[in-house]
C-alpha cells in the first residue's frame, strides 16, 4: 500500500471500517431527510486526501444481494471524509443505471468503502505483457483509449477472475470495442483497502 504513512495507520485500526461505513450512511439519510445520528467528529485522518469508492448492494427475501449504485473517485482531490460523503450520496442518488434510492431500502442496503491507493500507469509492450501484469485479486484496473475511460475495483476479480475476460469487460465498460488495442490503450493499477458493513438481514415479504 502506498498511502500516506499516518493514512495508512490510521485504517488499520478497528474503527476505520465503523467510521468510514458510518459517515455515508449519514450522509445518505440525511439526503433522504431523515434524522441521523452525528456524523464522526474529531477524526484527523478524515482531514487528510484521499480517494474511495462507495458501493450499495440490496437484499431481497431470499437473502440475495445486488448492485444499488457505486460511485467514487480515482485520484484524490479532498479530505478522504468529504469525499465518501459526496460519493455515498451519488451512489444512492445519482448512479445512472438506478432510480433514486428511497427511504424504504435504506434498511436493505450495506456500504462498502474501498479507499485507493495513488493509481500506477502500468508499462508494457503489448496486450499479453499487460495482462501478464495484472495481479487477480489485487490491483484496480483503469482502462483509457479512443477519449473513454473506466474502471473496475479488485474486488470484481471475484466475478471475472481471468484477465482476458476482465479487460474485456473493462472495455465494455468504457464503451470501447471488446477487443480494441491500440498504441492510445493506457492502464493504470490500484489497490484498495476495503471496509462492509454487514449484509442486512434478507427482506420480509409482505405476506409474511
Amino acid at each position: 500500500m502506498e498511502l500516506p504513512d499516518t493514512l495508512a495507520q490510521s485504517l488499520t485500526t478497528p474503527e476505520a471500517g465503523q467510521v468510514l461505513t458510518a459517515l455515508a450512511r449519514t450522509a445518505i439519510a440525511s439526503e433522504l431527510n431523515l434524522k441521523t445520528p452525528e456524523p464522526p467528529l474529531g477524526v484527523p485522518w478524515l482531514e487528510q486526501p484521499g480517494a474511495a469508492f462507495v458501493t450499495l448492494t440490496i437484499s431481497d427475501e431470499q437473502g440475495d444481494h445486488a448492485l444499488r449504485g457505486s460511485s467514487g473517485s480515482l485520484v484524490a482531490h479532498r479530505a478522504l471524509g468529504e469525499d465518501v460523503q459526496a460519493n455515498a450520496r451519488a451512489a444512492a442518488f445519482r448512479d445512472p443505471r438506478f432510480i433514486p434510492l428511497t427511504v424504504e431500502e435504506l434498511s436493505r442496503i450495506a456500504i462498502e468503502v474501498s479507499v485507493l491507493t495513488p493509481p500506477k500507469e502500468l508499462v508494457f509492450t503489448s496486450q499479453e505483457d499487460a495482462l501478464a501484469q495484472l495481479r487477480p485479486g489485487v490491483d484496480g484496473v483503469i482502462f483509457q483509449a479512443k477519449g473513454a475511460q473506466a474502471t473496475f475495483l479488485p474486488q470484481m476479480w471475484e466475478e471475472l477472475p481471468h484477465p482476458v475476460e476482465f479487460m474485456q469487460l473493462l472495455r465494455r465498460k468504457a464503451r470501447v470495442r471488446f477487443d480494441y488495442w491500440g498504441p492510445d490503450v493506457k492502464l493504470f493499477t490500484y489497490q484498495v483497502v476495503v471496509f462492509s458493513e454487514p449484509a442486512p438481514p434478507p427482506r420480509q415479504s409482505a405476506d409474511a
